[in-house]
């Protein structure tokens, strides 16, 4: 099948939960129907439930049927990746478990089915990744460094850590298993079409990056707004809420693609050195800081779901006002909002561009709007640009007028799901869609302040309204600088 991917295994921890069923084997599916996947490959699952080889493909077969983005041919998943899957009813605690699954991997080895390239995918709790990690290289299954002939690589999710220390321990626990560049961190969010067009965007059209700067920039505008409330997420979301599990990852993965400079060329070490420049960048919260340019928001109900406490504090609403202090960013502030439970749901990054002087057309029209440019990413994917010309007529009227392009709004278009991409590159060796540790550093660092600020005070919850955009305090955040949250469509 595909000949730019190497032969490898991909053995997946976790491989009945709730990633994995919805995510990980639904991609690995639409890999599969588009043949880019090697034909010495491999999937071996391993979780706590009693299922054998052929219980586990039939429960992957329904489980794709209802989680694939779009209809696949059959022939991909029963004549492709159902006979490359296997399961091992295993307990990461238990080193029995990986002698199992060394005898499994040396048996595909030797029947010529995939090669000693090893992925370790942690679909598990971040709790469990130091124990995975450490298993994994007493029962041999990791070889020692340098790696020659084949390699290990380990996938895991966020959360990176609790805080910076936490983040830290962890980080030392899993490079005395893996170098850093074995070490995948996933970030879904930078999976998405969408954001992998952001350097596009920016770096590939003239007339962005001339005017990418504080002389034409008013101010930047990041929103990530879901509908839904924590859903069957309770119990983690009481520990992370959305400081932790949105805005210490997703939201500064953004900030950092939107401010970063031009590398000095596409090679992962390059792109992220200028990301964690930004990082470094971000002007520190203090208390006071954190009174005037920080919000955090609890939906009213959020105490009655499954799960939760019924005094909880956790925060399920953050809006920020962010500085850059560097020479591009000085004086234009970043406007970020994410949340649950809000009037719609919607991924956006709004550019909006300074006003021009109020001469020439103000004087005879009155006040114009400025340009602006929206980057969608979810749930409609594309580029909206917002102009000012003449109203056809024999009335010299002005108004804005809209270029806009939206990849995914034909019938029958589908950007790939962010983790098709993502399992494509960990196997490819391509970590520039995933996160560094040095961007994970920072971002706790910054993060970490505002954290501990919040943990002193109590906060009147819930404040805002199920299905409203939140507490009036975020819309005051830009009101008092005479701006306001853009009008999402």
């Amino acid at each position: 099948m595909g000949s730019r991917i190497p032969d490898c295994c991909l053995i997946i921890f976790g491989a009945t939960g709730d990633l994995a069923r919805r995510k990980l084997f639904p991609a690995l599916a639409s890999l599969a129907a588009q043949k880019l996947l090697p034909n010495r490959f491999a999937v071996v699952g391993l979780a706590r439930r009693p299922e054998t080889n052929s219980s586990f493909r039939n429960y992957l077969k329904a489980t794709i049927q209802q989680y694939a983005p779009r209809q696949l041919p059959s022939g991909a998943i029963e004549e492709f990746l159902l006979p490359r899957t296997h399961y091992i009813q295993a307990d990461i605690h238990d080193p029995d478990s990986y002698a199992r699954l060394q005898a499994i991997l040396v048996g595909l080895e030797d029947g010529g089915n995939t090669t000693r390239n090893h992925i370790f995918y942690l679909a598990l709790a971040p709790e469990h990744f130091q124990t995975v990690a450490q298993n994994l290289q007493r029962s041999g299954l990791v070889p020692g460094q340098p790696y020659t002939q084949s390699w290990p690589r380990l996938v895991i999710e966020k959360p990176f850590g609790w805080d910076l220390e936490s983040a830290r321990r962890l980080n030392q626990a899993l490079r005395n298993v893996f170098p850093e560049e074995a070490i995948y961190r996933i970030d879904h969010y930078l999976g998405k079409e969408m954001i992998q067009n952001l350097m596009v965007i920016r770096f590939a059209n003239a007339f962005f990056e001339p005017v990418w700067n504080n002389k034409y920039i008013d101010h930047v505008q990041i929103s990530s707004l879901e509908t839904d409330g924590v859903g069957t997420r309770a119990t983690y979301y009481e520990k992370a809420g959305a400081l932790r599990d949105m805005v210490q990852n997703h939201m500064l993965q953004l900030v950092s693609m939107i401010a970063m400079e031009p590398p000095a060329n596409l090679d992962t070490n390059d792109i992220r050195e200028e990301k964690v420049k930004v990082l470094r960048s971000l002007q520190p919260f203090t208390p006071q800081t954190i009174r005037k340019n920080a919000v955090r928001g609890q939906y009213q109900g959020y105490r009655s779901e499954t799960g939760v406490r019924s005094n909880s504090t956790t925060e399920t609403f953050v809006a920020l006002k962010l500085a850059i202090d560097n020479f591009r960013w000085a004086r234009v502030p970043f406007y970020l909002r994410t949340g649950k439970q809000l009037a719609q749901k919607a991924i956006e990054i709004v550019v909006q561009f300074k006003s021009l002087p109020e001469i020439l057309y103000f004087k005879e029209y009155g006040e114009l709007l400025p340009n602006l440019l929206a980057i969608r990413i979810q749930p409609l994917e594309g580029v909206f640009l917002r102009l000012n010309a003449k109203r056809p007529g024999t009335n010299d009227f002005i108004i804005p007028i809209k270029l806009d392009f939206c990849q995914n709004c034909e019938v029958g278009t589908n950007s790939p799901e962010a983790y098709e991409r993502l399992l494509l590159d960990a196997m490819r060796g391509d970590q520039t869609l995933f996160t560094g540790w040095e961007e994970v550093e920072y971002s706790w660092r910054f993060v970490d302040p505002l954290a501990q600020e919040w943990s002193q005070t109590l906060p009147p919850f819930p404040n805002y309204a199920a299905g409203s955009w939140g507490p009036e305090a975020a819309q005051q955040l830009l009101l008092r600088d005479g701006r306001q949250w853009a009008q999402l469509e």
